[in-house]
């Protein structure tokens, strides 16, 4: 592989809705540099980026994939992403390795839900945007439309970089030339002016010279500006291509190397040194003689192979043979084997220069999101995190084969390992193992992968709803805990303060027990009590949450007080203060964003509303199509997926992400409290 330096790299995520082509794009872009002799199908899963069976069988990809091409003296690393939205999580993980996210879209089908996020989420992280419209040929007498709802869509800086011609058959570029060819619609010289003018804007200079110099511009001139003008979201190119005929992919192989930001370039990702409200952000360097240091952006486990870590260099150079400590770990692992990967392909190299995204296999302690580095004094660096959407939907599972209790467990915490979308809880109380992820596709792959490659088999039911107990106003407790049974007794007295918090705010312990009422080594004891009665719940057996428990007084007894007395004490006089306080029972309600055909809009509000559901938003979309935004109580759209498509003829998609907890109405409140049967505790 041809060596490069930190300057000529080009770091890019291919992201946007199922369907849209990415992987299809990667491989024309592939044949062109002369990777790849011949491009690879996406439906006979012959493709570089597809090559996990279940994305073979599926026929769209389910993972993140790494590829790299040379390019006119330029090295671009590409990253092709999932696009359904139970997979945007992994979508989401990747923008940290990344200066420039590609946002591609359909031709045929215009803005879509994933475009949307992505677009709103590297905005939001202050990326630079480039938007690719695939498919020119299959709909070119709507691409004008399509240009004018994106920008209608995501602003006016949303610019034509290049434009179609031939009726979809050619692209025309328009910012290397200021005249050329006959295009679609619009002209090379007015798409070469707006694209000029949005970027003078920012440089007075630079303006000044445009009105007053006779002659054109030329693109060199304005490098260093157009870079400004992408990192401050002042200007979005647009691009056109057709990963089937190969129109454009010349052309978007020539933005990508000569218009792109390299790592220098781009604004970086946040880092951050410390912990909690003492943390502060740090300035990483894409310099080679710093320390060294790299996040890990995807994780992959084989079975036989074991873990395969994918990370991006922010700082100085990693070699083979580098020890690297992970995160404020103490003892470092040293780099034995240092991947470029070309899709499933492993190629070795010797040394990852600032800004390369490279691999290394089989180390143990490695885990998404870990920060490499090469010296303890970046102990306690860590990335900004992207906001993943919350697991929410749910399968409580059981295996089918007695004895596989231990072999399911080590399988699950290998899959949460890769998929930071996927988490698992197990609900002692109820002796339930609930999985939890985006959406019902997202569950189904994973259990998929449960049984082929770990060989657990496993049932599935709907789980218990994730229900919430709280308090709506103050209150005090007090408990006595006192017995005596004829040899040591036991004696513990606890007064305790409860108070609620605001919406998603957790739990808290404070501690004001003073002059020694209840010695120190007994406030653990009352902790643990209170965390106990937590868990269990009070009023309807579910956990509590958005309050804080300030214990203040007490009272012990110098030979019968031990620990056990406390915990009893500090339980039952939480218990006690919960039933003054108006305890709720609170139910997780989720934001909903639904797809379907303009025509299915009053059906799927009718139903929405049935299910205690209100709608926030609709947006008309291209092809005829809406999104409905919205929000429902989760308990309530059990089975939507199949209802859904029952409604829409199979042509309707819904997405959800949590959004808060809320108190259920009275009725279904009342039944879950005379429906809940606490085991007796004795005093």
């Amino acid at each position: 592989m041809a060596s490069y330096s930190t300057e000529e790299i080009r770091n890019i995520a291919l992201v946007g809705h199922v369907g849209v082509g990415k992987t299809s794009l990667t491989e024309a872009l592939l044949n062109k540099a002369g990777v790849i002799s011949n491009k690879g199908s996406v439906e006979q899963g012959t493709s570089v980026c597809d090559f996990d069976p279940q994305e073979i069988a599926s026929q769209h990809s389910l993972n993140a994939a790494v590829v790299s091409l040379d390019y006119n003296s330029g090295h671009i690393n590409l990253i092709d992403t999932p696009g359904y939205p139970d997979f945007i999580g992994r979508a989401l993980a990747v923008l940290p390795a990344v200066e420039t996210c590609a946002v591609v879209i359909n031709a045929q089908a215009g803005v879509e839900t994933v475009t949307q996020r992505m677009m709103q989420v590297a905005g939001e992280r202050d990326m630079d945007r480039l938007i690719i419209i695939n498919r020119i040929d299959q709909a070119p007498g709507q691409l004008q439309a399509v240009l004018k709802n994106i920008r209608e869509i995501f602003g006016n800086e949303c610019l034509p970089i290049n434009l179609p011609a031939e009726n979809g058959q050619s692209v025309v570029d328009c910012f290397f030339q200021n005249s050329g060819a006959e295009t679609d619609f619009s002209s090379v010289a007015e798409a070469h002016t707006q694209i000029i003018d949005q970027v003078i804007e920012l440089d007075e200079d630079l303006m000044t010279l445009y009105l007053e110099q006779d002659e054109e511009i030329k693109p060199e001139q304005i490098h260093d500006s157009f870079e400004r003008a992408l990192r401050e979201g002042h200007l979005i190119p647009v691009c056109f291509v057709s990963a089937e005929t190969g129109s454009g992919v010349p052309e978007l192989l020539e933005i990508f190397a000569r218009l792109m930001p390299h790592p220098g370039e781009g604004n970086p990702p946040q880092f951050l040194k410390g912990e909690g409200e003492a943390a502060e952000p740090v300035q990483l360097s894409p310099d080679p003689a710093q320390h060294a240091l790299a996040h890990v952006f995807k994780l992959s486990i084989d079975p036989y192979v074991g873990k395969l870590a994918v990370f991006r260099v922010h700082q100085g150079k990693i070699n083979r043979n580098s020890q690297l400590y992970i995160g404020d770990g103490r003892k470092p692992f040293k780099v034995g084997h240092l991947f470029k990967l070309q899709g499933k392909e492993h190629i070795e190299i010797k040394t990852a220069v600032p800004g390369d995204i490279c691999a290394v296999a089989k180390i143990e302690d490695i885990h998404f999101d870990a920060v490499l580095h090469d010296s303890h004094d970046e102990d306690t660096i860590h990335m900004h995190p992207v906001p993943l959407p919350a697991p929410m939907y749910g399968l409580a599972i059981t295996v089918k084969s007695r004895g596989d209790e231990q072999k399911i467990s080590d399988a699950l915490n290998k899959l949460m390992d890769e998929d930071p979308s996927f988490k698992v809880e197990h609900r002692a109380s109820l002796n339930e193992t609930v999985i939890r992820g985006l959406g019902e596709q997202h569950l189904r792959i994973m259990l998929d992968k449960l049984k082929e490659v770990y060989h657990v088999d496993v049932d599935t039911h709907p789980p218990s709803i994730a229900y919430r107990e709280t308090v709506m106003r103050p209150a005090e407790g007090h408990h006595r805990h006192k017995k005596q049974t004829g040899g040591a007794g036991q004696f513990g007295e606890v007064f305790l303060r409860l108070e609620p918090l605001e919406r998603g705010a957790g739990y808290e312990f404070v501690d004001k027990v003073v002059g020694g009422v209840i010695p120190r080594q007994f406030i653990p004891a009352v902790e643990k009590g209170i965390a106990q009665a937590i868990d269990e719940g009070v009023i309807a057996g579910y956990p509590l949450c958005d309050l804080r428990v300030t214990v203040y007084d007490g009272k012990h007894h110098s030979v019968d007080s031990k620990e056990v007395a406390f915990v009893a004490a500090g339980k039952k006089a939480f218990i006690d203060a919960v039933k003054k306080a108006r305890p709720v029972v609170m139910e997780p309600v989720v934001n909903i964003s639904i797809t379907v055909p303009h025509n299915g809009l009053g059906d799927i509000t009718a139903n929405l509303s049935g299910r205690r559901g209100r709608i926030t938003s609709t947006m008309a979309l291209s092809g005829g199509m809406i999104n409905i935004k919205g929000q429902v109580p989760l308990g309530e759209i059990d089975q939507y997926q199949s209802q859904l498509k029952s409604m829409t003829g199979g042509s309707g998609s819904f997405s959800i992400e949590f959004s808060h907890y809320e108190a259920v109405p009275e009725r279904e409140q009342q039944k879950l409290i005379s429906d809940y049967k606490p085991a007796l505790v004795e005093d």
